[in-house]
C-alpha cells in the first residue's frame, strides 16, 4: 500500500490544500462563537443547545442529502454550503459587532452552520471517491481527517490570535474571506462525484424513515456495516463534540477565565492528537485495521474521556485530550472507509447519508447527555458517564461478533 497515495493525484493534492483553507475558516468560528456564547450567558444548558441545534439538521437531513448527492454535481451542492458558511461567519460578526447577540441568534447560527455541513458532507466523500478511486480511498479518507482536524488545531491559535487583536466581530467578518478560494476553485475542479460509478446519477427520493429501513435492508447482508453506523452511532449520542462546547467551563476550572493560551491548548489537544494518530495510520499499513480494529479503538477512546474530567491540571488534561484525539481518528477513519468500501455502489451516496445521520447527526445527543445533564450533575460527571457508556457499548458490539464468528 502506498502511503500518503491519494497525495499523488494533483487534483487531490489542490483540493486537500483548498479544503484545510475552509476548515480553518470553520474552527475559527467555533472558538469564537462558543467563548462568547460562554461569557454571554455562563450557561451550561446553552452550551448543551448550542451542539443540539448544530447537529439537529445532520440527524434529520443527512440521508436525504445523500439522495441528493447521488442525483446532483456534488460541486455545485459543496458550493451552497460554503455560500451559508459565509453568510453565518457575516452573521455573528455583526451580531458581535453592534453587541445585539441572543441566545436565539447562537441556536440559529448554529443550525445554519449545521445545514451546511450536512449538504456538504455527503457529496464530499462522493467527489473525493471520484478524484482517487476505490485503491486510494482509505488513504484520502484520512488525509481528509488530518485536514479536518489539523484546521481545529490552527483554527484556534488563529481565532484567538485574531480575537486578541481586533475583536470578535472583525475577526469573523475577515474570516469570510477563508471560504472563498475552494467554492472558486469547484468551477475548475472537473470531478462531479459521479464518473467512479459508471453510471448516471440516480432520482433523489423524499426522506423518510421508511427509506432509512430500505437502506438497512439493502445492506444488512454486509453485517460489517451494520457494526460501523451502530458504533457512529453511540459514540456521537453519548459523547459526540459536546464537550468542545464545554471547553470554556472546563478551561475554568483549570484556573482560566480569559480567551487565553491555555483556553487554546485545551481546545487545540483533542485534534493534535487526531493530526497524530492520522499520520500515523497512513505511515504504517499493519495499524490499519478493519471492523474489530475500529470497535477497539472506540472502546479506548471512551475510557479515556471518561478520564479526562477527573484529570488534575493542564498537563494531565492536555495529555488525555491528545491520547482521545488519536483513539477517536482511528476509530471514525476505518469506520468511514468500510462503509464508502463495502455500499453497493447505486446506493453510495444514501448509505453514507446514512452513516452521517448516526455519526453526525447523533451528536445531537450528546448535547443532551453531556451538556444538559452537566447543568444538573455537573460538565465532568456527565462526561464520565456519558463516555463510560460508550465504552459499553463497543463491548457490546465486540461480544456480538465474537458470537457470530463461533
Amino acid at each position: 500500500m502506498t502511503k500518503f497515495g491519494a497525495l499523488y493525484h494533483r487534483d487531490y493534492r489542490n483540493y486537500f490544500l483548498l479544503a484545510l483553507l475552509g476548515m480553518t475558516a470553520e474552527s475559527i468560528e467555533h472558538v469564537a462563537s462558543y467563548w462568547v456564547i460562554f461569557q454571554s450567558f455562563h450557561s451550561p444548558t446553552l452550551g448543551g443547545f448550542a451542539v443540539i441545534s448544530h447537529w439537529v439538521p445532520y440527524l434529520v437531513f443527512s440521508v436525504y442529502t445523500g439522495a441528493l448527492a447521488d442525483r446532483f454535481d456534488c460541486r455545485r451542492l459543496i458550493q451552497a454550503a460554503q455560500g451559508l458558511l459565509m453568510l453565518a461567519s457575516l452573521a455573528w460578526g455583526a451580531l458581535f459587532l453592534t453587541g445585539t447577540l441572543r441566545a436565539w441568534h447562537a441556536a440559529a447560527l448554529l443550525m445554519v452552520h449545521g445545514m451546511a455541513g450536512v449538504i456538504a458532507s455527503p457529496p464530499i466523500q462522493l467527489i473525493v471517491h471520484d478524484i482517487v478511486g476505490p485503491e486510494h480511498l482509505a488513504s484520502a479518507i484520512r488525509l481528509n481527517a488530518i485536514s479536518r482536524y489539523f484546521s481545529m488545531l490552527v483554527g484556534p491559535a488563529v481565532g484567538g490570535a485574531l480575537m486578541l487583536a481586533l475583536g470578535p466581530g472583525v475577526a469573523l467578518l475577515a474570516n469570510v474571506l477563508l471560504y472563498l478560494p475552494l467554492t472558486l476553485y469547484l468551477f475548475r475542479m472537473p470531478y462531479t462525484g459521479h464518473r467512479s460509478q459508471g453510471d448516471a446519477p440516480r432520482p433523489a427520493s423524499r426522506f423518510s424513515l421508511a427509506q432509512a429501513r430500505r437502506i438497512l435492508a439493502e445492506v444488512r447482508s454486509e453485517p460489517r456495516i451494520i457494526q460501523m453506523i451502530v458504533l457512529a452511532g453511540a459514540t456521537s449520542f453519548f459523547v459526540g463534540t459536546a464537550f468542545q462546547a464545554q471547553m470554556p467551563e472546563y478551561a475554568h476550572h483549570h484556573g482560566s477565565d480569559e480567551p487565553d493560551v491555555w483556553y487554546s491548548v485545551l481546545f487545540s489537544a483533542n485534534a493534535a492528537g487526531a493530526v497524530i494518530g492520522a499520520v500515523i495510520l497512513e505511515s504504517v499499513a499493519v495499524l490499519q485495521g478493519g471492523a474489530r480494529a475500529a470497535i477497539v479503538c472506540a472502546a479506548i477512546w471512551g475510557a479515556v474521556m471518561a478520564i479526562f474530567p477527573l484529570a488534575h491540571g493542564y498537563a494531565a488534561a492536555v495529555t488525555l485530550l491528545v491520547l482521545a484525539g488519536i483513539f477517536n481518528i482511528a476509530f471514525t477513519s476505518i469506520a468511514q472507509a468500510l462503509v464508502q468500501i463495502l455500499a453497493p455502489p447505486n446506493l453510495r451516496g444514501r448509505v453514507v447519508g446514512l452513516f452521517n445521520t448516526s455519526m453526525l447527526g447523533l451528536r445531537a445527543g450528546s448535547g443532551v447527555t453531556v451538556g444538559v445533564l452537566g447543568a444538573v450533575i455537573g460538565v465532568e460527571l456527565s462526561l464520565t458517564l456519558s463516555a463510560v457508556a460508550v465504552v459499553l457499548v463497543a463491548l457490546g458490539l465486540l461480544a456480538a461478533g465474537a458470537l457470530q464468528r463461533q
